[in-house]
């Protein structure tokens, strides 16, 4: 008597004959990168022009947009440039609060998950 073969991941089942084995794959599941929303923090001492400039640039946003923005900023306090990836996200809020500086305005920028 001999022993019965165990059926194992790479053995076909007692049973299975040639070309019967089923190959199954899993797909690796994404995870969708987390979200960060960019925001503008309203002061005293920066001028709007210059707010409307580091919309422009920094966020690609028309004139009409950065008006829009600038003024939501100004009368609320607080406003959202756009929404980005984590490291898209820090990237701008150095590059804008590098420019303020430079250009000697307290404007701040910040980032938080959305």
């Amino acid at each position: 008597m001999r022993p019965a073969k165990m059926a194992g991941p790479d053995k076909p089942r007692r049973g299975d004959g040639p070309g019967t084995a089923v190959i199954t794959r899993t797909k690796p599941q994404t995870k969708r990168p987390s979200l960060y929303r960019v925001l503008l923090l309203n002061d005293d001492y920066t001028p709007m022009e210059f707010v409307v400039h580091v919309l422009e640039r920094f966020f690609n946003k028309n004139r009409e947009e950065a008006n829009r923005i600038m003024l939501h900023v100004h009368h609320h306090g607080v406003g959202e440039c756009g929404v980005f990836t984590y490291e898209v996200a820090e990237t701008k809020v150095t590059q804008v609060m590098d420019f303020a500086r430079k250009h000697q305005h307290p404007l701040q920028c910040v980032m938080e998950k959305k």
